[in-house]
């Protein structure tokens, strides 16, 4: 199997075919094996995170002070300095939630091989060595997709800055996969995705403007069935990079015995 770096330089210069209907049917198949035990993931991580930040948060500052300032957390109130605290801040947020994206999108790939997975999978990436490409490759793309929307928010322009940061997270949305099925680095993987979506940009858009619509479509009810529609959005990423670039098996056994 070639390498992934010469299957991208191949998708710049031919670029590549992919058909809609099929992807589309595949993530719904996929999804299906991991939408239970993706959605209880979401879960157990969103106690963790609360439990964590907005229990430091609150031991730090205190509940009534953070309710108060609430009001205050909007973009065109910022200064100059803390524009800067606070893109780093939800950047780096975004970086440690990057293995557990990770985790979720290794779910999916032994769904489509028929293995066993456990809600264990989706926390394995924050104990290997791709823990730190992870947290910097997604890290560089917040501060650059949050510090942009944010200035043009403060300045008044908040329609054009959320579009923009959408934008850059679209061209993006293949770097992680990349990083643990590809095993490329940091830019390479940015790089690499920017290069892939760039190739087949409205079929892709399209394929995950369905998606986000079926994983909001847990909103209606009770609210939290969006965890188990999200995983939907992960088993598209997940098989548009398959569909596209493809796994080594070979490779994928070497990072298993690593």
């Amino acid at each position: 199997m070639e390498n992934v770096n010469e299957k991208i330089a191949a998708i710049q210069e031919h670029g590549y075919e992919i058909d809609f209907s099929t992807i589309f049917n595949k993530a719904i198949e996929n999804y299906k094996k991991i939408a239970l035990i993706a959605g209880l993931a979401f879960i157990v991580f969103g106690a963790i995170i609360s439990i964590f930040f907005v229990g430091g948060f609150a031991a730090i500052w205190g509940f009534s002070t953070i309710t108060e300032n609430m009001s205050q957390l909007e973009p065109k109130n910022f200064s100059g300095t803390t524009v800067l605290i606070y893109t780093l801040s939800i950047s780096i947020f975004t970086g440690i939630c990057a293995p557990f994206s990770a985790g979720i999108l290794k779910m999916a790939y032994h769904a489509s091989k028929n293995e066993e997975f456990s809600l264990a999978t989706a926390f394995e990436y924050y104990k290997t060595s791709y823990f730190k490409d992870l947290f910097l490759a997604t890290t560089v793309v917040s501060i650059f997709s949050i510090g942009v929307s944010t200035v043009l928010e403060s300045s008044g322009i908040r329609f054009i800055g959320t579009i923009l940061s959408y934008i850059i997270s679209f061209f993006n949305f293949l770097t992680i996969p990349l990083i643990i099925f590809g095993k490329l680095s940091v830019f390479e993987a940015i790089k690499g995705s920017f290069t892939t979506v760039s190739k087949q940009i409205f079929v892709l858009l399209g394929l995950i403007i369905v998606s986000a619509i079926m994983t909001f479509l847990g909103l209606i009810g009770f609210c939290i069935g969006i965890v188990f529609t999200l995983p939907f959005l992960y088993s598209m990423h997940f098989i548009i990079y398959n569909e596209i670039v493809g796994i080594d098996e070979k490779s994928e056994l070497e990072a298993f015995l690593e």
